[in-house]
């Protein structure tokens, strides 16, 4: 039951403060493992193992050593410490808040304002984007990174407490730094690509799952198992695909990155993306989060119950 209240904790607190504007640990984080690949670097596979060994294992070590000692002294102190911990993990407040500077600017007829807004989100050039692309963009970006930046971290913390959330994250963060198939990270950054692929795995397709109950069901499973295999990523794919069919939208297609326009997959099905779409992604990924608390809440309860 603790983990459980633990998990509502940390959300409510994201909900409540948001993105730490300062001192975030990540940030600190991010620097250390910047120095460890200037210091490491060889274009080797077997460094960037190492670099990522070295980065990453002695920050979750730390945490089940803190968590330990916590728990001697009082649970309460523990839960409150694993809380903060997910807090700090999730990006929920602030995917919502991106998505919705998209929309406004939308609303307004402001496409310079939302090319601009959704370029925060998205990786892809978004200058000669128009609206309805704008807002593929947008809607893209809020379910897979809804997957990313908060389902994942909420499996890991219901599986492995606050040492499995601070691992997932870290090891996410070092897929954004060196998971790129770049000519210096092409080999480096190997082992932080594939093992956020592996800590993706089964919450991406819990995600896809949870996308698919709360939306259209049946079209939501169609995408999915027709689609998603299509796309470049293992985990975003059927993420993406299923978040698409349950919205009934169409997503995926050429998008130009790098000044180049590249084809990707069509993903979904229906109408073209607009501004309520992205509000909808929105409102499908909050009723996830909503969901998968309850339940955890219901098996914390039922385990209480179970050894009263």
């Amino acid at each position: 039951m603790s983990l459980a209240l633990a998990m509502l904790a940390g959300v409510c607190l994201d909900a409540w403060l948001g993105e730490a504007r300062r001192w975030h640990p990540l940030v600190g984080f991010g620097r250390w493992a910047n120095r460890l690949e200037h210091c490491l670097y060889r274009d080797a596979r077997i460094t960037g193992m190492l670099a990522w060994a070295l980065a990453v294992l002695p920050v979750v070590a730390v945490v089940v050593w803190i968590r330990d000692w916590l728990e001697r002294l009082s649970p309460g102190l523990a839960t409150g410490f694993a809380a903060v911990l997910l807090y700090l993990a999730i990006g929920q407040r602030s995917l919502g808040e991106h998505a919705r500077g998209v929309e406004a600017a939308l609303v307004a007829g402001d496409l310079d304002g939302a090319r601009h807004a959704v370029g925060h989100m998205v990786s892809r050039d978004t200058n000669g984007l128009d609206a309805s692309q704008v807002a593929a963009a947008a809607t893209e970006s809020v379910l897979e990174n809804g997957s990313d930046a908060v389902f994942a971290a909420l499996f890991w913390f219901a599986v492995l407490g606050a040492p499995g959330v601070v691992l997932y994250r870290l090891a996410n963060t070092l897929d954004a730094m060196w998971g790129y198939r770049t000519p210096r990270h092409g080999r480096f950054g190997w082992a932080a690509a594939r093992v956020d692929d592996l800590l993706n795995l089964v919450p991406a397709r819990l995600v896809a799952m949870t996308y698919a109950l709360l939306g259209r069901t049946s079209r939501a499973l169609h995408c999915w198992r027709t689609q998603g295999r299509r796309w470049k990523s293992p985990n975003a794919g059927p993420v993406m695909a299923a978040g698409a069919g349950a919205l009934g939208v169409q997503l995926g297609g050429a998008a130009p990155y790098h000044g180049v326009w590249q084809a990707r997959p069509a993903l979904g099905e229906g109408r073209a993306a607009d501004v309520e779409a992205i509000a909808a992604a929105r409102m499908l990924v909050n009723r996830g989060v909503a969901m998968w608390l309850s339940i955890a809440l219901l098996i914390g309860i039922g385990w209480e119950v179970m050894h009263a």
